[in-house]
């Protein structure tokens, strides 16, 4: 409030440091992206572009009366909001602006109604009926991004020419670069360089996939992530600048070291000096903090000492200020909280600090599991690849009965879940379920070979790798009750969850999975993420793809559907009507399968969310119909 913000319309947060200057975080209405220059703070929306001092209101710009381009992008993969470094400019991703229909006065004599009726007809049909593609689940009707450019002494607002017609600008940077994402899963991608004047130049290589450019705050040096084109979604990725590796593709990490990259780095990453970069990233169950040198290379991790891991089993870099590091720590029995830190000398540990512990911590019980596949299951092209899990259970007295084990399972498939707070499974262990968190091989945080052994073995490796999990928890744990078990999960985890009680009929009690894939081969067509369907059981893909009998034969062999006869367990399905990712009639195949057999089946459709169910009453309506399903059936 006493930087002039309006607290009934922005919640801000201030964190005073010795400099003097503080970092405010503000947010404001929905479809925002705020941003802090040294000085300034700025808030962007469709309507409004709103930059503020310490003082208060600098400048307020109308963008719908400006009428230069369509929608603001906000999202990750487009959306940004970058100072230029004399602090007169602001940059910016939005739609570009269609052609409106033409009101024409009846006064206008010069047209006959005729030519007046053709011309709104021909309008109609060119820009109003025409089929427009957009970049799918999480940007839909976003199609054409271009760069705008604020000049905040003027208060004009242009878009920038000179980006190529075959390429779509997101991720913009000021001072050297913006990143060009040209497919939103299976993507490829390039920096390039545009200047005011429209002068373009492209700094990366061909057929990659680039990322998070971020440039050093002396403007010598610019690092991107790059990985490979097509294949896993999510894979290792290297930290790379223009003439050099700084850390490369990580294949099979040592004990104890960095396993790689595989998430995207911070708006601020760098140190003050511009020689050191600060990155967080999965390592195995974990998520853990890192510093590589470019001088040297040299990789170290920032968290405190293993003995400390149990405290805060996820390290989560938010942002570096002037060698300040602001991270955010949690643990399955401990709620985010944010901690800081400077960064050290060479040699030197970090001395961090809490801001303020949770309000709440629990007394769940909690402890990662290292897998190893029997023999018969190792991969002949990976072999001995292990992989983990996380367990959490509520704490119980010795006399107590044993307690029923809820095995989830993370989609992607090439995600993680790392010992960081879970809202769901801590709402489930305090209503006394013990929860299994798998990272069946493909996960990441294993390296990269770990990532592609998945490729052409999906419903078969990942399946077996959960199955195998399980049998660990429950002989290395004799307080979990093997005869109350139940499977949970979403996309990919939907699918081995559906797999699970399929392949396994008599081990499973219940099952509950949102927008599960059923049945790959009647999904290729109506996916946003067609190459994935033809990698994932084993098939090279290129954008002219057209599909054969063996390909859906594939696809059909790996899917749950097949199963679904042997299926003996209560199987409760929860489906977004606005799903662009897994259509929601995979799902409603499932469920006419099942009812067709008289098997119990319970379907809960949510007609106004996507693929991630991430609606907030969604939510809630998922885990509260969970915890009944699972109450009811355990």
């Amino acid at each position: 409030s006493d930087c002039g913000f309006n607290t009934d319309k922005y919640g801000c947060l201030k964190f005073p440091f010795a400099s003097g200057r503080f970092i405010s975080t503000c947010k404001c209405q929905r479809n925002s992206i705020p941003v802090l220059n040294r000085w300034h703070l700025c808030s962007l929306t469709d309507a409004l572009l709103e930059v503020r001092q310490e003082k208060g209101l600098r400048k307020c710009l109308n963008l719908s009366a400006v009428n230069k381009h369509g929608r603001v992008y906000d999202d990750a993969q487009f959306g940004c909001l970058s100072w230029s470094q004399c602090e007169n400019k602001l940059l910016y991703v939005a739609e570009k602006l269609k052609r409106t229909v033409s009101i024409i006065p009846f006064n206008d004599t010069s047209l006959t109604l005729t030519a007046l009726v053709c011309r709104c007809v021909t309008v109609t049909k060119q820009d109003r009926s025409v089929y427009c593609e957009d970049w799918g689940e999480t940007l839909t009707n976003k199609s054409v991004p271009v760069v705008c450019v604020v000049n905040l002494q003027c208060g004009s607002v242009s878009v920038l020419q000179g980006v190529p017609l075959d390429v779509s600008p997101g991720q913009v940077r000021a001072g050297i670069s913006f990143c060009v994402v040209l497919l939103k899963f299976c993507f490829r991608s390039a920096l390039f360089k545009l200047d005011l004047d429209g002068n373009c130049e492209c700094l990366s290589g061909d057929n990659l996939s680039v990322s998070c450019p971020r440039l050093s705050p002396d403007g010598s040096t610019l690092i991107y992530l790059q990985g490979r084109v097509f294949g896993p979604h999510n894979q290792c990725l290297s930290l790379s600048k223009r003439t050099s590796t700084l850390l490369d593709v990580v294949n099979r990490p040592q004990t104890g070291q960095c396993a790689g990259v595989y998430e995207a780095l911070p708006a601020c990453c760098w140190s003050a000096d511009s020689q050191r970069v600060v990155f967080s990233s999965a390592r195995r169950n974990w998520k853990d903090l890192f510093m590589v040198d470019r001088r040297s290379n040299k990789v170290t991790s920032l968290c405190d000492s293993l003995s400390d891991l149990p405290a805060y089993g996820s390290w989560r870099l938010l942002t570096v200020q002037e060698d300040l590091m602001v991270v955010c720590c949690s643990s399955p029995n401990t709620p985010p909280t944010l901690r800081v830190g400077f960064l050290p000398p060479a040699g030197g540990a970090v001395s961090w600090q809490t801001l303020q512990p949770p309000v709440l911590t629990f007394d769940f019980q909690w402890t990662v599991l290292d897998v190893t596949p029997p023999p018969e299951e190792d991969n002949t092209h990976y072999p001995g690849l292990d992989f983990g899990a996380v367990l959490v259970k509520p704490s119980r007295p010795p006399n107590e009965n044993k307690t029923p084990l809820v095995v989830s399972v993370h989609g992607g498939p090439h995600s993680q879940f790392p010992a960081e707070w879970n809202c769901t499974t801590a709402g489930l262990a305090k209503l006394g379920f013990a929860v299994l968190m798998v990272n069946y091989r493909g996960s990441t945080g294993f390296g990269q070979d770990g990532i592609l052994s998945l490729i052409g073995r999906i419903g078969s490796q990942d399946v077996k790798d959960v199955q195998a999990a399980v049998a660990a928890a429950l002989q290395r744990d004799v307080s979990l009750d093997p005869d109350r078990l139940a499977v949970i999960g979403g996309s990919h985890g939907g699918f081995l969850s559906c797999h699970l009680v399929g392949q396994y009929p008599e081990f499973y009690r219940a099952c509950a999975a949102r927008n599960p894939v059923i049945n790959a081969a009647t999904l290729l067509g109506t996916s946003d993420i067609v190459d994935w369907r033809y990698t994932s059981v084993g098939f090279p893909y290129s954008y002219d793809q057209i599909p054969t009998a063996e390909a859906l034969a594939a696809m059909l062999e790996r899917s749950p559907i097949t199963h679904a006869a042997q299926i003996k367990a209560p199987v409760l399905l929860m489906l977004g009507g606005r799903d662009r990712r897994v259509s929601p009639h995979q799902g409603l195949e499932l469920y006419k399968a099942l009812k067709s057999r008289a098997s119990p089946v319970r379907l809960l459709w949510f007609p106004d969310d996507g693929h991630s169910l991430s609606r907030v009453d969604t939510q809630a309506d998922c885990f509260l119909n969970t915890v009944l399903w699972l109450h009811q059936h355990l």
